[in-house]
C-alpha cells in the first residue's frame, strides 16, 4: 500500500529561471516602441509568472518574471502603466496585430 509513501513536493512549472536578457530585451522593447503597456500573466502549471509588452500598433513581446510583485516593479521603473490579463483580457489591438500578421503572406 501506498499510504505511507512520502509525497513529492510540486516541481515548480517552466523550468527556466529570469535572466538578464529577458530583462534587457523587455527594456529595450520599451524603448524602441511607443505607447507600450504591461500585462502581468498568472503563473500556470506550465509557465511561471510572465510579462507581456504590448505596444500602441499592438506588436508584443512576452517574457518570464519572477513575480507579479517583479512585473509591478519593472513596469513602474519603466514608467509604463501595467495591467493584470486576468482583470482586463487581452486588448483587441494585439489581437488586431496577430490576425494582420496571419494574413500576411509567408
Amino acid at each position: 500500500m501506498a499510504w505511507f509513501r512520502r509525497r513529492r513536493q510540486p516541481s515548480r512549472p517552466g523550468g527556466r529561471t529570469v535572466d538578464r536578457a529577458d530583462l534587457e530585451h523587455l527594456a529595450e522593447f520599451v524603448r524602441s516602441r511607443r505607447g507600450v503597456e504591461a500585462f502581468i500573466e498568472p503563473e500556470t502549471t506550465v509557465t511561471e509568472t510572465t510579462i507581456l509588452l504590448i505596444a500602441h500598433d499592438g506588436e508584443w513581446t512576452r517574457r518570464r518574471i519572477g513575480s507579479p510583485e517583479a512585473a509591478r516593479r519593472f513596469a513602474h521603473e519603466l514608467a509604463m502603466p501595467v495591467y493584470d490579463i486576468r482583470l482586463m483580457g487581452y486588448p483587441q489591438r494585439m489581437r488586431d496585430f496577430n490576425a494582420r500578421r496571419k494574413r500576411r503572406p509567408a
